[in-house]
């Protein structure tokens, strides 16, 4: 494909100034690798390739098993000649910047990353500037760098809505333990931030306890264990609740609960609604998850990569619903609204929506809490 892209970029942000743009103002198992994939006929975008880049596997199983599947389909129905390039870099900063690299080698014409961390994001961003082609950033913000595009959840807004929740079911005077995602990310950061939005008036009035908080690198479950055992340990097993940023570190926190005889008797929020935490929640050890609609979500992201990379200025400009602010400056966006699911609603949200189904949750122990369609 021609590299005019940056031209869409330039026209986007001269929309921007003038105030034209905006519209409005995890894991427990999962594996990696990479791989490619093409509509194989003739038709648009047939000499369009894109790069999607996952960072891993462990810290959300979200992205080989759905995101992956669904951004190739959506790219495959809206441009059938297109190819994707797949790479996954499981948790390995360089890694991700050595697979932006190949990418680049391979023709790619529009980079869709979700970055590890800031290192990586940062050198890809300038890698990809360095070869003129544009970059969507995906789920997670890249920071610093020269972003065309921001596709995702209000991040902010899923901390918010796991703060919220503990607020109304927690009684006063309850001590509350914080198992935080990595701060070396923004999704880290802005879940966090979220939270403490909806619990910090509540902890400074003496309504609610803050009484542990620790971050748990690449949302590690096995950190998110160890961090949920020492605050066991440090408050004699007296928390009444936990922010658990994603279902990956609720695992981890449950898992700790347990040999104290405490599972069900704390609060435990996440982050997914991934298979085995909506397991927990019909088991009643976890309490509540964020269910983030991702074929929406990979969806938005291909029609966006597409249109970058066909260089279709309007359509880009059009799909913009807000700006972003990633330290370099405001970036085109689109950001979803995620939903709160509890025992009450996983009919009407995940299974209704198609985002998982009865089988693949309702197995083991699980099968006879799973209520009627």
């Amino acid at each position: 494909m021609v590299r005019h892209l940056r031209t869409v970029v330039a026209l986007l942000a001269a929309t921007a100034l003038v105030g034209g743009l905006a519209a409005c103002g995890s894991s427990d198992d999962g594996g990696g690798g990479g791989t490619t994939a093409s509509g194989g006929g003739s038709g648009a975008g047939e000499d369009l390739t894109i790069a999607f880049l996952m960072p891993c596997s462990t810290c959300a199983d979200r992205f080989e098993n759905q995101d992956k599947p669904l951004f190739e389909a959506a790219v495959k129905e809206i441009a059938p000649g297109a190819k994707v390039i797949a790479n996954n870099a499981e948790g390995d900063s360089a890694r991700q910047v050595t697979q932006t690299e190949s990418a680049i080698t391979n023709g790619a014409d529009v980079i869709v990353v979700s970055p590890l961390d800031e290192a990586a994001g940062a050198a890809i961003a300038d890698k990809a500037e360095q070869a003129r082609i544009p970059v969507v950033s995906y789920d997670g913000l890249l920071t610093d760098g020269t972003v065309d595009f921001y596709v995702s959840f209000d991040n902010e807004r899923v901390g918010e809505l796991q703060g919220e929740y503990l607020a109304r079911e927690l009684r006063d005077g309850a001590s509350i333990a914080f198992i935080n995602g990595d701060q070396s990310i923004a999704p880290g950061r802005q879940f966090k931030a979220g939270a403490h939005r909806a619990l910090d008036p509540l902890i400074e009035s003496g309504r609610l306890r803050l009484a542990y908080e620790g971050d748990a690198q690449q949302f590690d479950p096995q950190k998110g264990r160890t961090l949920m055992e020492q605050a066991l340990t440090r408050l004699n097993d007296r928390v009444d609740g936990v922010i658990a940023a994603n279902d990956g570190l609720a695992g981890g926190v449950v898992n700790a609960l347990e040999p104290r005889n405490l599972t069900g008797k704390v609060l435990v929020t996440g982050q997914d609604a991934t298979d085995a935490g909506l397991q927990r929640i019909l088991l009643g050890q976890q309490t509540m998850s964020v269910y983030k609609a991702i074929k929406q979500e990979a969806e938005a992201a291909a029609e966006v990569a597409v249109a970058l990379g066909e260089g279709d200025a309007e359509k880009v400009r059009s799909m913009a619903t807000s700006t972003t602010d990633n330290g370099a400056g405001d970036v085109p966006s689109i950001l979803l609204e995620p939903v709160v699911v509890t025992q009450d609603n996983i009919v009407d949200t995940v299974f209704a929506d198609g985002f998982t189904t009865e089988e693949r949750v309702c197995t083991g122990k699980a099968a006879a809490r799973c209520p009627a369609p």
